[in-house]
């Protein structure tokens, strides 16, 4: 596991242990949060592979990933189907209510849920998760609500530390290491 893994606070191991839905926003959190648009209006992002290398690992180990987004925009559909995520909410202006009905449709506890965010948005959904996730260049309003703040900023590599800092807390970092040896 990464060395900067290996301080992490207790209790945010200890959050992050019961986690059962990682639940990701889009916009600064899986892309740098840039918006980029082509002469026709078509709208693309760049998307980070260790982050997708990350939320596959995920699920791979027993982690429901989800996607979260108040825009709408079909680059992420087809990241999120490139993924095999299955849980994919755009259009989302009301973040707190989709995640209530997430948590109710998987029959999970809010403790077992982490959200990890960037801007403003995403803090009514972060103070109802178990674990609150801030990418490293998230709106100060949002880090100083967050448990955890990633190293890395939003589409370069944070979503990845969650994810392997995820499966560090549950146990299955060393396993997943050896699988790749």
């Amino acid at each position: 596991m990464p060395s900067y893994l290996s301080d992490l606070p207790a209790d945010v191991l200890a959050r992050a242990a019961k986690v059962r839905l990682a639940i990701f926003d889009v916009d600064g959190t899986l892309t740098d949060g840039r918006l980029w648009y082509a002469e026709d209006g078509h709208e693309t992002k760049v998307f980070h592979v260790h982050d997708g290398l990350g939320l596959k690992r995920l699920m791979a180990h027993g982690v429901q990933v989800a996607i979260m987004s108040a825009r709408i925009s079909h680059p992420v559909a087809l990241r999120a189907e490139e993924l095999d995520i299955a849980h994919v909410y755009q259009g989302q202006g009301d973040k707190r209510a989709c995640l209530q009905q997430l948590l109710e449709a998987l029959a999970l506890a809010p403790e077992q849920a982490a959200f990890v965010g960037d801007d403003l948005p995403d803090l009514a959904p972060m103070r109802d998760v178990g674990l609150a996730v801030a990418v490293a260049n998230a709106h100060p309003w949002v880090a100083e609500q967050a448990h955890w703040r990633t190293r890395l900023n939003g589409g370069q590599g944070a979503a990845r530390e969650v994810a392997d800092m995820i499966l560090l807390a549950q146990g299955k970092a060393g396993a997943e290491r050896e699988r790749w040896l």
